[in-house]
């Protein structure tokens, strides 16, 4: 690895309505290094990338390159620096091809044609020589999200990208997807490629990184070498006090049943010909917390869709009735509204389709499933000074850190803080059973803690939980009972303190049953 700096930002500064997201920041890059980048959620590390991307321009300092002042106005112009960057929500066209995705923006024109050929050719030299399959002719509506992010990668690497920058890339990947993009990014590396990589994730960091600049608040706190480090003190230099890495709770002590699922089938997201929950039966009772575990892909987002009403459930061909019930009623057939009312709170998994309107205030997202109830309305009219009281507490609780408190638009907040927003709306409001789905995702340890306190102080309040995570370390500390999906079905179920990861993962390919 070579001591030259390919990319210095320098002293700069952006600020945003009521709020400095970047606070005389000053990060070097060296050629062939990967750089983390790690920070609380709303520390300002996105904002800094987008700054380095042409997203946004500072108020103050300047980015040099190769030791050159450069201007970067807009994406065009880093794409001609050759800087790429993979965002934390994909930027991909969902009704085009994966070629068309790629290459966007980049054609190269024959006779006033798109040279179709030529491109395919590139993209499967590129797919191959960099360990990232994809079909050409596949739509992006229709692959996973961790195909959606090899995508995102070719389109840099199309475009001959010679600094990489990676916003949050596992938040949405499977621990074997994660494997298989960490190794990418040494590959990378090794190639002479530049990578500056966001991320919560310590262990992550630790395996991959050269070095490591922290953020805290907007404000540079330091740079340190990976090798010359270890986790606790880089969570410390994070959130500035020492974080316990291991779930403390009590002994579970379960009550009566408050979801019984008996015969559940739901279509498949991808392929609605074919089932994608087939025939699950199981019950989540008072005080306990029961995670669905398995690889992303294996019907854990059917099943949470068909309980929750966002997505219809197919009828049992064989005369099996299917029936879901909360706390003894039926609620097979009841609408969202409906379900919500009785007593379910439901963290989703995908926060900007399922859980905000994102062009609405953060005060009017808090209260979404609430505004007709007496304590925000009158004669149908809303109370708004109830609903920004509301909304002030809930910020201050949980630390939902927004430019302009209330008023913030949800668009605007980084993605830790709306997910916060929407964990701090769900587990306030009455509710007998939390669904909670991957709820830490893109979250810093500092709200991983809290959060995770809050959903085992719901637990010890008698509520029923259903977890869904694809973090393994999770699911083996938070769960009293997991239940293990394979292809639809049900193949296994475990108790964490008789069971070990291997066993777990075992489970989850399919290669065990129980």
């Amino acid at each position: 690895m070579s001591n030259e700096f390919v990319i210095e930002m320098l002293h700069i500064t952006k600020r945003f309505p009521g709020i400095i997201a970047n606070d005389d920041i000053s990060i070097q890059l060296r050629k062939g290094e990967i750089h983390a980048l790690l920070g609380e959620n709303g520390a300002g590390k996105s904002t800094l990338m987008s700054v380095l991307f042409g997203l946004y321009q500072p108020e103050e300092g300047e980015i040099r390159k190769n030791g050159q002042v450069v201007k970067i106005n807009n994406p065009n112009d880093a794409t001609a620096l050759h800087i790429g960057m993979v965002h934390q929500h994909f930027k991909l066209v969902e009704v085009f091809t994966v070629l068309d995705n790629i290459i966007l923006g980049s054609e190269t024109v024959k006779n006033g044609f798109v040279d179709r050929k030529s491109a395919r050719k590139k993209i499967i030299e590129l797919s191959e020589r960099y360990g990232l399959a994809v079909d050409p002719d596949a739509l992006i509506s229709d692959i996973t999200v961790g195909m959606q992010q090899r995508v995102e990668i070719l389109k840099m690497l199309y475009r001959e990208n010679e600094i990489l920058i990676f916003d949050e890339p596992t938040a949405v990947l499977t621990p074997q997807e994660i494997t298989e993009l960490l190794q990418i990014m040494k590959n990378l590396a090794a190639e002479g490629k530049s990578i500056l990589f966001i991320t919560h994730k310590l262990n992550e960091i630790m395996a991959v990184s050269d070095r490591c600049s922290v953020l805290r608040k907007g404000k540079y706190i330091g740079t340190v070498n990976i090798k010359d480090t270890s986790k606790e003190e880089l969570s410390k230099m994070m959130v500035g006090r020492d974080i316990e890495f291991t779930v403390e709770k009590k002994e579970c002590k379960p009550g009566k049943v408050v979801l019984k699922v008996e015969h559940m089938n739901t279509p498949c997201i991808l392929h609605g010909d074919k089932l994608g929950v087939k025939d699950v039966s199981f019950e989540v009772r008072e005080g306990e917390i029961v995670s669905i575990a398995g690889i992303d892909g294996n019907g854990q987002s059917e099943l949470i869709q068909g309980l929750t009403g966002l997505m219809r459930l197919v009828p049992p061909t064989d005369g099996k009735e299917t029936k879901i019930s909360l706390c003894g009623i039926d609620i097979t057939h009841k609408s969202i509204r409906e379900k919500t009312v009785a007593g379910i709170s439901h963290i989703p998994e995908d926060r900007h389709k399922h859980g905000l309107v994102l062009d609405y205030s953060l005060e009017k997202n808090m209260v979404l499933q609430r505004y007709w109830q007496p304590e925000f309305q009158i004669n149908g009219f809303i109370r708004q000074d109830k609903v920004t009281e509301y909304s002030d507490r809930l910020i201050e609780q949980y630390d939902v850190r927004s430019g302009e408190g209330s008023k913030t638009p949800a668009r605007s907040m980084s993605g830790g803080n709306q997910q916060k927003a929407i964990i701090a709306r769900e587990i306030d409001k009455e509710h007998k059973l939390l669904i909670a789905v991957q709820p830490t995702r893109g979250l810093d340890v500092g709200a991983i803690e809290y959060i995770h306190k809050q959903i085992i102080a719901d637990r010890d309040n008698g509520k029923a939980v259903l977890l869904v995570s694809y973090e393994i370390d999770e699911v083996m500390q938070l769960s009293d009972r997991i239940i293990v999906m394979y292809e639809g079905e049900i193949v296994g179920e475990l108790d964490p303190k008789k069971t070990n990861v291997q066993e777990l993962g075992l489970y989850m390919a399919g290669a065990k049953r129980g």
